[in-house]
């Protein structure tokens, strides 16, 4: 059964990873999101998925607020640009965990790349702007994004957690139990007929996928096998579980190491969550 909600911390990390080294070829629950895996140490000091779409919903009202004071009543909450040559509109999906693909039906329908069909989902509803009233959104989007950061030191605590992981990660990508665990995998890679990849995530950027402009791939027939002996491999040999494990280990350390930093960038974070409220509340309006 994977370990779900275990208590974090450097004994913690510690005795996960023995459990994981020491235990034999009994089956193992399949890990397909990262989420599975449990929570991290730094994960409390990060914005969550309800963070952002709380963020989006404050911003848009705040947006639409502004231009509505600058002359431009019922101004859309999800509106697109104007029907202008050289305006596009940029769609961003990430589909990739930390660990790369874990899901074996996603890899085998979509290899590497993703569904088209969920870029398209997240596309703007709304009506296009006009000329008019996109001379003034650039402005308008600025003011909301400095509203929902005030109060907020940018240059050292809102970005400390962030700084951190970066450097976190370089020392776990450098932890011998997990470079062990990227060569047992690479060695399954290889017995499995596909290329020895030194770590999953050389075999996520292998250029033979054609990465368009988008992000996505071709989701050929050997990127797709490729994907799926990936996935199989992480799962026999419980890669995501060691290297979640190696994870937990490292942040908490650089935590305990830290612990007057990252307390700043958690009231940091608390302040953008209140500031988030004060937006979506309103005139009139209650907190979500």
């Amino acid at each position: 059964m994977v370990r779900r909600g275990w208590r974090l911390g450097v004994a913690a990390g510690v005795a996960v990873l023995a459990a994981i080294c020491a235990s034999g070829p009994e089956p193992w629950e399949v890990v397909r999101t990262a989420s599975d895996l449990g929570p991290l140490p730094a994960d409390r000091y990060g914005l969550t998925p309800r963070d952002y779409q709380r963020s989006q919903r404050a911003s848009a009202l705040l947006v639409r607020q502004c231009m509505a004071d600058r002359g431009h009543p019922e101004f859309p909450l999800d509106p697109r640009y104007p029907d202008t040559p050289g305006v596009t509109l940029a769609v961003g999906t990430v589909v990739i965990t930390d660990y790369g693909v874990l899901d074996p039906d996603d890899a085998r329908r979509w290899g590497y790349g993703w569904d088209p069909a969920t870029a398209e989902a997240s596309r703007p509803k709304g009506r296009r702007m006009t000329d008019a009233e996109y001379a003034d959104w650039p402005d308008c989007s600025a003011e909301a994004s400095r509203r929902l950061v005030r109060g907020i030191d940018l240059t050292g605590d809102w970005l400390y957690a962030a700084g951190r992981m970066v450097e976190v990660n370089k020392a776990v990508k450098r932890d011998p139990r997990l470079r062990a665990a990227w060569d047992t995998w690479s060695r399954c890679m290889a017995a499995e007929g596909f290329t020895r990849y030194p770590d999953p995530a050389a075999a996520y950027g292998d250029r033979a996928w054609h990465r368009g402009s988008d992000g996505n791939t071709r989701h050929t027939e050997r990127e797709r096998a490729t994907a799926v002996a990936d996935v199989a491999c992480k799962h026999r040999h419980r890669t995501p579980e060691l290297w979640h494990a190696v994870r937990a280990e490292k942040q908490a350390a650089d935590i305990s190491r830290h612990r007057d930093r990252y307390a700043a960038a958690l009231r940091a974070l608390r302040t953008y969550r209140a500031n988030i409220d004060e937006a979506l509340r309103g005139p009139g309006r209650r907190p979500a």
